[in-house]
């Protein structure tokens, strides 16, 4: 890209050189693309639309071979990609706008991506929100001009993040990079894979959460659980990690105005293959997670530019909210009621007295979501590598070994929960005499049922907060893991007032 300026608060002008600059610029605008967005694409013939929308159909689909021929004739053609689906139109051929009501037009464009070249032959039938994109002749032969003008939708934020991206990727040497959407996880944050070569690194989008929920007090539910909200949490953690022997990747570069993040890539060989655990891989994610229980972690963490980083405590108050989400939230999912005074203040003083336990233990890193999609697998060296730690605070070993043995994503064997157990028990033993077994595995029980009573209810609220839906198809593995859990003597109480309830029997 020779050139990409701002000319207007809501106007962009990017001029490329060549075809690469084009998908390049294809890339950028897929990254930011969401369903019910539009674009309009603009220019003379053989300015290079249908090239340009080719690009972006490909992009989203991760497919740069895809067949996307020009919907001269059809005036339509969709496709179904892994994000939404995005429909191609183009209306050279459109005699009159009262047509676009036999190809659906007003129902494809508030599905998916609509990308629609000669969209002024759409008439009034064109949405007012809407990204329009004039392509013209460039200065060179095989070059083109491009005003990007942005119509309401948080179109001319998310252009000025795109571009910032691409500074990103430009300053660490991985300019012309391709850009895939990665899965995240229920969070404000989003991220993609950029590579181009053999390198490659992974952008993270986080922007700052928000209060969404209140309680009497009127403080927000995430100061209170201490999710962080800063990007110096995440370089802090992940290179006193790295300084204690452990794999996480390294920070490449920020755009702290922008709330953006160039890190290392791990790769994505995780310890699960088609589902189902990887034997070996989990019993060394077992013993990595012993190693770290015995380090003695910082009250304040800092990364290698100097950046400090206070480490907040896993205190009761935060276990108890966490778990207080089963109530709120998960209860009224699956019974259609939301529970009366005397159950709910009975659940809470069960969690409180079985809680006070860890109010002693608050100095190790809890890592806070050590499971099967934050575990990837390296080849050399330490094979454990590490993600999605920004939220890490100081508590108890026995959590993370909870969230291990009782994953919301995969089914754990008995046996390999077992095999686990013993080897991580084995290495503490090795690095610590006086480790007491007995005494960490029933922390560990209590810790594994307050997290997945606490996914229980995180996931319901998430769908409800978000409308996005598909962390819910987990919930009768978490439920699960949560039942096992409450068949352990030292939860006898939590399981009466479940029982009592009828929890049990509910589909």
């Amino acid at each position: 890209m020779s050139a990409a300026t701002m000319s207007a608060p809501l106007r962009r002008i990017v001029s490329v050189a060549d075809e690469a600059g084009t998908l390049r610029l294809a890339d950028d605008i897929a990254a930011i693309a969401r369903p019910g967005d539009l674009i309009a694409l603009h220019g003379d013939l053989g300015m290079g639309k249908s090239a340009f929308a080719r690009a972006v159909v490909r992009r989203l689909a991760g497919e740069p071979d895809l067949e996307v021929p020009s919907p001269t004739f059809t005036l339509l053609q969709s496709y179904e990609t892994a994000r939404f689906p995005v429909h191609h139109f183009d209306l050279y051929r459109l005699a009159d706008p009262d047509e676009l009501i036999e190809i659906g037009f007003s129902e494809a464009i508030g599905e998916g991506l609509s990308l629609i070249e000669w969209p002024d032959r759409a008439g009034d039938e064109l949405p007012a929100e809407r990204l329009d994109i004039a392509i013209s002749e460039g200065k060179d032969l095989n070059g083109r001009r491009f005003s990007l003008e942005a119509h309401g939708d948080g179109w001319a934020e998310r252009l000025d993040e795109t571009f910032a991206v691409r500074d990103l990727l430009d300053r660490a040497g991985l300019a012309g990079a391709e850009r895939r959407h990665l899965h995240g996880d229920a969070s404000t944050r989003s991220f993609e894979r950029a590579t181009v070569g053999g390198q490659a690194a992974v952008v993270m989008r986080w922007p700052a959460w928000r209060a969404y929920l209140k309680r009497s007090d009127d403080d927000r539910y995430e100061e209170i659980v201490h999710l962080a909200d800063s990007l110096t949490a995440f370089s802090a953690i992940a290179d006193t990690l790295r300084r204690h022997g452990f794999r996480s990747p390294r920070v490449l570069d920020r755009d702290t105005e922008r709330r953006l993040m160039l890190v290392e890539d791990l790769g994505s060989d995780g310890i699960v293959h088609n589902g189902v655990p990887i034997t070996e891989r989990y019993l060394a994610a077992a013993r990595r997670l012993a190693d770290l229980a015995v380090v003695v972690w910082p009250e304040i963490a800092a990364d290698d530019a100097g950046n400090r980083w206070p480490m907040p405590r896993y205190d009761r108050r935060a276990l108890a909210t966490e778990v207080g989400l089963f109530a709120a939230w998960y209860v009224p999912h699956l019974t259609g009621a939301s529970l009366g005074a005397d159950d709910l203040a009975e659940w809470n003083n069960l969690w409180d007295g079985l809680l006070t336990r860890f109010d002693d233990e608050q100095g190790r890193l809890v890592l806070r979501d050590y499971h099967s999609p934050n575990i990837l697998w390296q080849a050399s060296g330490d094979p454990i590598g590490l993600i999605d730690f920004q939220d890490g605070l100081l508590g108890s070993p026995a959590y993370d070994f909870g969230a291990l043995v009782t994953d919301a994503r995969v089914d754990i064997p008995d046996e390999l929960a077992a095999a686990m157990i013993a080897a991580y028990v084995d290495r503490r033993r090795t690095l610590d005499a006086s480790f007491d077994a007995a005494d960490f595995l029933e922390r560990a029980t209590i810790l594994g049922a307050q997290r997945n009573a606490k996914i229980l209810g995180r996931f319901v609220e998430y769908a409800a907060r978000t409308g996005r839906t598909h962390h819910l198809r987990f919930l009768p593995r978490v439920r699960r893991n949560l039942e096992k859990a409450l068949d352990d003597k030292v939860l006898a109480g939590v399981k009466l007032w479940y029982e009592r309830l009828g929890l049990a029997q509910r589909p």
